[in-house]
């Protein structure tokens, strides 16, 4: 038996839910927020991805990945943008599980405590920066035109298929440059990127 579609008047909210379901694209999870990307729907974000991921090939990126986790050290260091977003963000705070001595499935060994925690946050600039400060020793090093595709996680209150949940698939440009009038060229270069599709 299928289920109907509701009417976009009746309750739009709806009406997005049932097209993204009965279409194919995704799932409910059993983890809450989050959601399974089936096939189909994959194959839309792979088309998307695979077309922005040229687009930026040809203007010079090259692709790289950085940490998901972040020491909550390196997010101090950007508190007030933080602020922003502090509560959606998860933290790790163990290592290891064990079996639970009741036979109970498994717990969080107290044994395994991290010295620093770690936040999940595979976009944060900290991390980033901690890096090139490496990568760049002199103007000669400029620019890095780098991308990244990442999942990112943040707990929200509210989630919707595809617009909002915990965990999602992300794109995000981190590009140093030897002037701030480069940075710009590059900034709208990349903006028009985004808009052809």
């Amino acid at each position: 038996m299928s289920k109907e579609i509701t009417s976009r008047q009746q309750d739009y909210s709806q009406w997005y839910n049932d097209l993204v379901l009965k279409g194919g694209l995704a799932d409910y999870s059993a983890v809450r927020g989050c959601m399974v990307i089936k096939p189909y729907g994959f194959a839309l974000w792979e088309n998307m991805r695979d077309a922005l991921d040229k687009m930026f090939k040809d203007t010079g990126h090259v692709n790289a990945y950085f940490p998901l986790f972040i020491p909550k050290s390196f997010l101090s260091k950007e508190a007030a943008h933080v602020e922003g977003f502090a509560k959606e963000c998860a933290v790790v705070t163990h290592y290891r599980l064990k079996n639970d001595p009741d036979g109970k499935g498994v717990v969080v060994d107290p044994e395994a405590k991290l010295e620093e925690e770690l936040i999940v946050r595979p976009t944060s600039e900290t991390i980033i920066w901690n890096t090139y400060k490496d990568w760049i020793q002199s103007y000669r090093d400029l620019p890095i035109l780098v991308n990244q595709w990442a999942n990112v996680v943040r707990w929200e209150m509210r989630t919707r298929l595809f617009l909002r949940t915990a965990e999602f698939l992300w794109q995000e440009g981190h590009t140093a440059h030897a002037t701030q009038e480069e940075a710009e060229i590059e900034a709208k270069k990349c903006w028009m990127c985004m808009r052809s599709l």
